[in-house]
């Protein structure tokens, strides 16, 4: 029992000393993505020199960082006459790492862009763009469709696969009313939220590629968890063009 005692009086400094490292790691990490961000492209022994550590404790850090995906490697550029060896690897920032980094302000910058948009042009402006804006994403889709049928519920669920790889992390359900997609990420929600015609843009690009008048639900811009689109059951299809109906459930 004296043993068994003993063995256990030790698990918490273990378990304290095994936290401690790995937030020691974390924090060494955090200064070779510093170092990345301001020197840009740096090899393994300059990050190393760096920080004060050895080369197989900064090897170490950058093959986590490279397991991780904050990290790439690259062959160094060579300005003028080339030195005799293999030039040791330069490190650099993935795109992901470097977004974690710091604030950016694409929205500000493409709320600001309406904003003149709607000031020069009228509201008639702001929905021609956000038209042009859409037509890319809705020829992917169309072209991910093409052997999706007919029937508009098929249709939506092949529409949800290819909304999803596009990054919205799209779903279709059938329900007792007709069908449902669901978008649980929307790109655009911080300027959408000002600029309703975003939304009603995205909404005619659902409902002509499904092929039936939709009604939009909730939008993640207007504070909504997801943005849901009803596609109401109908023997019928939509004759030209398409018909959008936007519909506030939470008001």
């Amino acid at each position: 029992m004296k043993n068994a005692a003993g063995v256990s009086g030790y698990r918490p400094a273990l378990v304290a000393a095994a936290g401690q490292s790995a937030a020691s790691d974390l924090s060494t990490r955090d200064r070779v993505t510093q170092l990345l961000l301001e020197r840009g492209a740096t090899t393994a022994a300059q990050l190393g020199e760096a920080l004060g550590l050895s080369p197989a404790a900064i090897r170490r850090h950058l093959d986590a960082m490279l397991t991780d995906g904050d990290v790439v490697t690259r062959e160094p550029a060579v300005r003028g006459h080339r030195r005799r060896g293999r030039p040791a690897k330069v490190f650099l920032l993935t795109d992901s790492a470097r977004g974690r980094c710091g604030t950016h302000h694409y929205d500000n910058m493409a709320t600001a862009a309406l904003r003149w948009i709607a000031r020069s042009g009228g509201p008639q402006a702001v929905a021609a763009f956000a038209a042009d804006q859409v037509a890319a994403l809705e020829a992917r889709c169309r072209a991910a469709m093409e052997n999706a049928g007919d029937d508009p519920l098929a249709r939506a669920e092949a529409l949800a696969g290819a909304l999803t790889a596009e990054g919205y992390a799209a779903s279709a359900s059938t329900i007792a009313s007709g069908g449902q997609l669901c978008q649980h990420h929307c790109p655009v929600a911080h300027v959408a939220a000002e600029f309703p015609q975003l939304c009603e843009a995205e909404t005619g690009v659902i409902s002509r590629l499904v092929g039936t008048h939709v009604q939009r639900l909730a939008t993640i811009a207007h504070g909504d968890g997801v943005c849901t689109t009803h596609i109401p059951a109908q023997p019928g299809r939509a004759q030209s063009g398409n018909t959008v109906t936007t519909v506030r459930t939470d008001r």
